[in-house]
């Protein structure tokens, strides 16, 4: 009865577009992990009307598990599109809930992530967090403006699992993220490269708007006033635009598939094109990695590669030989999130940091 008194159980929540990750931890261990997958009825639905459906199958799953919603010590949701904010787990309070649910600064799954974390933590009587949602904001000024008074860079990147991976290589290295100067690269469906210079993001591309290099998903940078004439020829509608720019745009444009071992599968095959698009994303990463050399002044203790492609030995080692006179390189595949929600969770219950409370736009941020 002792050790199981000692427990600290935390369900870790992570919606997508069409299922939900849910994680059940004890401290930092994985006990269970489950992806439930939404009926098109569901996901058919606004986000805010899901918001029931996915809880009752939350609910569903956890009692599977035989284990009491009350004996639990936290829930902790993927956090979604809010105000910027500093690095850290977050209580979720009414203006977050009032942000997310109206989608005032963009309306994504995520968002239910701390819907969700709330509602089963009011009914569970248990502490309900956010851990590291995308809008994580840690840009100097320098990495902020831009040749355009009307648009100031934003910080939109794969924080979660870009601050976990960083955390993870310190511990295993005896050191603390905030001593070091890492250069860390997520390579997924959208790829961010981050400079963090002693436990800050001091610069990174903003993931969710097309910036950065091409991407499975993403067209990456791109000629803006090409981007401009493309826009103006009537050729094709706003909405149209934006999934070229993210979504449609990148290797999918080219080859019709975001599957990266369907491109090296084709690679294999001789197919040229493929081999060129797979290697210039390589290409687009080592220099967006490179840049950062430069914010960093030359100060890189490491550089980081995680993300799903990471898998890919074929990519890491291309960009691995562009980039490895800066630092040395290590790989992180994958990105386990539901681990780094609950990493989070844990460090606020054990008092291990603060938690912070969400303020919403204290600065007047357009979005």
């Amino acid at each position: 009865m002792g050790a199981e008194m000692t427990r600290q159980l935390i369900l870790a929540i992570n919606p997508g577009s069409t299922s939900t990750k849910v994680g059940l931890f004890d401290g930092a261990d994985e006990i269970l992990s489950r992806t439930v997958r939404h009926e098109a009825d569901v996901t058919g639905l606004s986000l805010p009307e899901q918001l029931p459906h996915r809880e009752r199958e939350v609910r569903d799953l956890l009692a599977e598990t035989g284990i009491a919603g009350e004996d639990l010590s936290a829930i902790v949701g993927r956090g979604g599109l809010l105000a910027p904010m500093t690095s850290g787990t977050y209580a979720v309070n009414p203006l977050m809930r009032e942000d997310l649910a109206s989608g005032r600064f963009g309306m994504h799954a995520s968002n239910l992530g701390g819907l969700l974390a709330y509602k089963l933590g009011e009914l569970f009587q248990v502490p309900n967090f956010i851990v590291d949602p995308v809008v994580v904001d840690e840009l100097g000024p320098l990495a902020r403006a831009t040749g355009m008074p009307e648009i100031n860079r934003r910080s939109i990147f794969h924080a979660l699992n870009q601050k976990a991976v960083a955390k993870r290589f310190a511990a295993e290295n005896g050191s603390d993220y905030k001593q070091l100067n890492l250069i860390i690269a997520h390579l997924g469906g959208g790829i961010t490269v981050g400079a963090h210079a002693k436990g800050a993001v001091i610069d990174v591309n903003n993931g969710l708007d097309g910036d950065g290099p091409l991407a499975p998903e993403r067209a990456g940078s791109i000629p803006v006033g090409q981007v401009v004439e493309l826009c103006y020829s009537t050729r094709y509608k706003e909405s149209e635009m934006k999934q070229k720019i993210v979504g449609r745009g990148g290797l999918f444009a080219h080859l019709g598939t975001f599957d990266a071992i369907e491109i090296e599968q084709r690679m294999a095959d001789g197919d040229e094109q493929a081999a060129l698009l797979y290697e210039t994303m390589a290409y687009r990463v080592a220099q967006e990695i490179a840049k950062h050399g430069a914010t960093l002044r030359g100060d890189v203790d490491a550089i980081l590669l995680t993300g799903g492609i990471a898998y890919s030995t074929w990519l890491t080692e291309q960009i691995s030989a562009r980039v490895g006179y800066l630092a040395p390189v290590h790989i992180y595949p994958g990105e386990d999130e539901l681990k780094a929600l609950a990493e989070g969770a844990l460090r606020a219950i054990r008092h291990e940091e603060a938690v912070r409370e969400y303020e919403g736009d204290t600065h007047g941020t357009r979005i």
